[in-house]
């Protein structure tokens, strides 16, 4: 389920040069953020938990979810490029998991990463914070690519509608309301960090079981219903 050509051509599509100015732009702030606040407030560990859950996971790493998971594919179904690829003996399922695994790779690289780094900056790890929120970064990485992978196969205006979900929904609707919590990505990842956080600094509204069984179902269910539609999408001559 894995073809080098797709990956190779899905690598360089997202880190073509808007792109990755995109990518590198967000964990940048990040860092500087960290840097300037461990500068003037010194290794706090509510501090940390609360740059590392309000900037990085509720907003950091669904943005660069919606620039890997939607340019994974996106882009080639706007301009007519897939049909070049649809062409060729490659199964369709194969093409949708390639390039999920390519876009888990780059969200991860450019949010878990960083996220770990900004957790050492501000506190060093203590309490375990920097490792817990980059393990549920990386978590994360792998819902909001098939998610917006998906949403990339179904819309032309699928980075509209991912910011629109990442900004309203991760960010705000998912911070705010109790009951949409339970259904926030951000929330499951929560919950993982929370598992590996010492104390109580990281806490999260969904147990680790829901969350581990909704992250896999979200994934799986996003992952097969683009294979779906994207086998379903009629090349020209085609009956």
């Amino acid at each position: 389920m894995f073809h080098p050509t797709v990956a190779r051509l899905t690598y360089r599509a997202l880190l073509g040069r808007r792109r990755a100015l995109l990518l590198f732009a967000l964990p940048m702030l990040l860092l500087i953020i960290s840097v300037a606040v461990r500068a003037l407030t010194g290794a706090d560990d509510s501090t940390a938990n609360d740059i590392l859950q309000g900037f990085a996971l509720s907003a950091m790493v669904p943005l660069v979810g919606v620039i890997a998971g939607t340019g994974a594919i996106g882009p080639e179904i706007d301009d007519g490029a897939i049909v070049y690829l649809l062409a060729k003996p490659i199964r369709r399922s194969t093409i949708v998991s390639t390039k999920l695994i390519v876009a888990i790779g780059v969200v991860a690289a450019f949010s878990a990463i960083p996220t770990l780094l900004a957790g050492f900056i501000l506190n060093g790890n203590g309490q375990n914070v920097a490792v817990a929120f980059g393990v549920a970064a990386a978590v994360a990485s792998v819902a909001y690519a098939a998610i917006f992978l998906m949403l990339g196969v179904l819309t032309r205006h699928a980075v509209i509608v991912g910011l629109v979900y990442a900004l309203v929904w991760e960010s705000v609707i998912g911070n705010v309301v109790p009951g949409a919590r339970t259904l926030s990505v951000q929330q499951w990842s929560l919950a993982v960090a929370q598992k590996l956080g010492h104390g109580n600094i990281v806490s999260s509204d969904v147990g680790l079981p829901t969350a581990i069984v909704l992250l896999a179902v979200v994934t799986v269910g996003t992952t097969w219903f683009a294979g779906h539609k994207l086998r379903t999408l009629k090349l020209a001559g085609e009956e």
